[in-house]
């Protein structure tokens, strides 16, 4: 039995699930609605503000989708309450970032600016604060979504290993390399 698949997910108040055609799960809560499709064998059940989910049997197939299923119900769960976060800063001279709304500007030392115009589901904010680095502040009920526009945001300038320069997470440690003259 798939130890994370067989833990049942406490209902928070304010929460629905419904069970749709096709095994299609909507959860509703206070943040938003979020909808996810589940293999047609899986069995969910939401009964006494908990909600489990069965497989039908031991195949390789299905043990692998059951803690999967119930990881990405419960992710849908927390969202739909609490909501996810996620901080970016930019580390590096002359680095900018600044939003019109659902358009992001950014402005990494290349020729031109990027506009990256991200989906409505995330909010956004952008800090720029005099000797501190920026810093982008995104908001979602989606964390799927959220780790996708991060990870894009990240792709534009990775952190570099010898002088950190780049987009990093808030409080993500970057292995540092010596440079040549260290060897001598």
């Amino acid at each position: 039995m798939s130890r994370i698949g067989k833990l049942p997910i406490t209902l928070p108040q304010g929460v629905t699930v419904t069970v749709g055609e096709k095994n299609a799960i909507t959860v509703k809560g206070p943040k938003g609605e979020l909808t996810q499709a589940v293999s047609p064998g899986m069995k969910v059940e939401v009964q006494d503000g908990t909600l489990t989910i069965e497989r039908p049997n031991e195949e390789k197939v299905n043990r692998a989708l059951h803690g999967l299923y119930r990881s990405l119900l419960h992710n849908m769960v927390i969202g739909v309450t609490d909501g996810f976060r996620k901080e970016l800063e930019l580390i590096g001279v002359g680095y900018r970032v600044s939003n019109n709304g659902q358009v992001l500007e950014l402005s990494l030392g290349f020729t031109h600016n990027i506009f990256l115009e991200l989906p409505e589901e995330i909010k956004v904010e952008t800090k720029m604060e005099r000797n501190k680095s920026p810093l982008i502040i995104l908001e979602s009920c989606d964390k799927q979504l959220l780790g996708q526009v991060c990870a894009k945001i990240r792709s534009f300038r990775k952190p570099e290993p010898y002088k950190g320069k780049g987009i990093r997470f808030v409080g993500e440690q970057i292995r540092r390399k010596s440079g040549k003259t260290a060897g001598k």
